[in-house]
């Protein structure tokens, strides 16, 4: 995995890239975040869609629920960018969609808009 820190607006971000999916479970979630902020200085993460568990998309696995209680508790922020036009489940389009009318979870489809919403 790697982690790479970006500034825009005097604030910065953490964006991952890797070959495989490194947001599995809320453990590697809070290592994730962590990282960020001793090793970045932030809690601005930016990941690809790609690089999260499938289970993550399947609201009723309660993953998803399980990483962003994570982030909330520990003030974390995460913007996933990527292709959710292939998602069918209307409770999963509701939670993007809820999701992205608040500040610290965002689901928009290109790195640059994560960077962009993060860094408002």
């Amino acid at each position: 995995m790697k982690m790479t820190t970006i500034e825009n607006n005097h604030i910065l971000c953490a964006v991952i890239d890797s070959e495989e999916p490194v947001l599995t479970d809320a453990q590697s979630a809070l290592d994730l975040l962590v990282q960020a902020k001793y090793e970045h200085g932030t809690k601005n993460i930016v990941i690809s869609k790609r690089l999260v568990a499938e289970a993550f998309f399947i609201l009723s696995t309660g993953l998803a629920g399980e990483i962003l209680q994570k982030y909330v508790n520990y003030g974390g922020r995460i913007a996933i960018y990527g292709d959710y036009s292939h998602y069918t489940s209307k409770p999963l389009q509701d939670f993007i969609r809820e999701s992205n009318k608040g500040k610290d979870v965002f689901f928009v489809a290109t790195q640059e808009e994560a960077i962009e919403r993060l860094t408002r």
